[in-house]
């Protein structure tokens, strides 16, 4: 049977053309002339294709909405800090669901963000990117955990990049092994890696079997490039904790992303799970 045609897909990472220079806050850890001068996207020697003909829109969210249509995406998460994050839920809230960026050396200045924007939006996750904070904040390092316990005190997952980044950045804060010490501490907690997990895939497989709420986010990946560990894990004992996530528009087309799915070797059971059951369940959907 392969690939289903006819479900509402959930995409946990998706986001509108817009422009490059949110990538200034990677820009600015980097040391390579490379990664200051010469990439729009900080990544951009990882990623052929860029899909950079879809920016300068006068109609970013037009251009997203547009995409997602074009290949059954009925809902996107995204950021619901900035201007157009909140037309987006305004205009569109069954197409769009709330997540938002923390960094955890801002302390509480965060944590009442995430309780401002979940009375204000009705926030769905919290996400982080340990690797490319300033400075750097490790997975389990102890300024994260009042972030923890607010996300598992409002009921919401956080979505957490692990496995060697892809800017040129140091990458030992999002080693896998330190979600086994966050889900030891947190075992209320939600955790959705992202990014990948790479070379720690197969250790990312073991703590999923161990803790019941680690997930797998397939996002900044092409489907062709799924890690083989990730799919015969969805395929066997990890249905349910496997989500789909592309990486719209910031390295990936969903183009792109929607002709290399259908190779993508899951069972036919597991696909109705990866493309939105998981992320409607993680994200409490209804």
């Amino acid at each position: 049977m392969g690939m289903p045609t006819e479900i509402g897909i959930i995409d946990t990472m998706i986001g509108f053309p817009t422009d490059f220079e949110h990538y200034d806050f990677i820009r600015k850890q980097t040391k390579d002339t490379q990664s200051k001068e010469g990439f729009d996207f900080p990544v951009e020697y990882i990623f052929k294709g860029v899909p950079k003909e879809l920016y300068g829109s006068d109609d970013p969210l037009g251009v997203t909405l547009r995409e997602m249509d074009k290949h059954h995406v009925e809902i996107g998460m995204i950021n619901c800090t900035d201007e157009l994050g909140q037309q987006a839920l305004k205009n569109h809230p069954d197409r769009f669901v709330p997540s938002l960026g923390i960094d955890p050396n801002n302390g509480m200045e965060d944590i009442r963000k995430i309780v401002k924007n979940y009375e204000l939006w009705g926030l769905r996750s919290v996400s982080a990117f340990p690797s490319g904070c300033f400075p750097q904040v490790a997975i389990n390092d102890k300024k994260f955990y009042p972030f923890y316990a607010k996300c598992c005190e409002l009921d919401i997952p956080i979505f957490v990049c692990a496995g060697v980044p892809g800017p040129r950045i140091r990458m030992m804060a999002q080693h896998v092994e330190h979600i086994d010490e966050v889900m030891y501490d947190f075992p209320e907690l939600t955790f959705v890696t992202r990014h990948g997990c790479e070379p720690w895939d197969a250790l990312a497989v073991k703590l999923m079997l161990k803790w019941p709420g680690l997930h797998y986010s397939t996002s900044a990946f092409a489907p062709k490039h799924y890690p083989k560990s990730i799919i015969d894990f969805a395929n066997t004992r990890g249905a349910d904790k496997i989500i789909y996530a592309g990486y719209f528009p910031m390295g990936l087309s969903l183009d792109r992303i929607f002709s290399d799915m259908p190779k993508v070797g899951f069972k036919d059971e597991v696909w109705p799970k990866f493309l939105r059951e998981n992320a409607k369940r993680v994200l409490k959907i209804k």
